[in-house]
């Protein structure tokens, strides 16, 4: 995975959402984290260097210090809405490995500029697939817009099964998505496993 960006909006509580996106794919993969982290990462990213090491930094000084270096980070696992991460080391040939908070891993993970890879499984639970058709949309404002996935559907408003919910949903999370508001639909789709499950 790539990092993609990070995005908050007013209703976060100063959470951000880090985007992942497949490299040979067109899934992202939104993660809340919070805002220490998400600084760490962007001041990585924009190559602004503080006068004192941060913690990310120093964590890497002292990693390298013992002659070793990360090899990669693995997002393996996602128990209620949580995630989990293991940093890979190598430490003079020999393969160690880390528990980790995904957003400490890719804040090292940039730092050593060392692959981030995601389980399949999770991807496929909690990753957010693009519409290449609103990508084209993006990109060329010329095209003719397309309805709205918030105008009102031509089901009755009354209507309150499960399946029309659903449908709603995926309508709500395909207007998230087309405006980037990665952190509301990572809130549908939650929403909507809850709801399949």
């Amino acid at each position: 995975m790539d990092i993609l960006g990070l995005s908050t909006s007013p209703s976060s509580g100063g959470a951000y959402a880090l985007i992942l996106n497949e490299t040979d794919g067109k899934r992202r993969l939104p993660i809340i984290i919070g805002t220490f982290e998400a600084q760490a990462i962007a001041l990585e990213l924009e190559n602004i260097k503080p006068p004192r090491p941060m913690t990310h930094d120093l964590m890497r000084n002292i990693i390298q210090s013992f002659n070793t270096f990360v090899k990669e980070i693995y997002i393996n696992d996602l128990r209620e809405g949580t995630f989990y991460a293991q940093i890979v080391y190598d430490n003079n040939g020999e393969t160690l490995t880390q528990d980790s908070r995904p957003s400490d891993a890719i804040a090292l993970a940039i730092r050593f500029n060392a692959p981030i890879f995601v389980s399949d499984h999770i991807v496929e639970e909690a990753g957010i697939e693009t519409d290449p058709q609103m990508e084209e949309q993006e990109e060329d404002p010329s095209m003719p817009e397309t309805q709205t996935p918030d105008a009102p559907s031509e089901e009755p408003a009354a209507s309150s099964s499960k399946e029309s919910r659903i449908r709603m949903l995926e309508k709500s999370l395909t207007a998230a998505i087309a405006e980037e508001d990665y952190e509301k639909a990572a809130k549908i789709r939650d929403e909507l496993n809850r709801l399949k499950e």
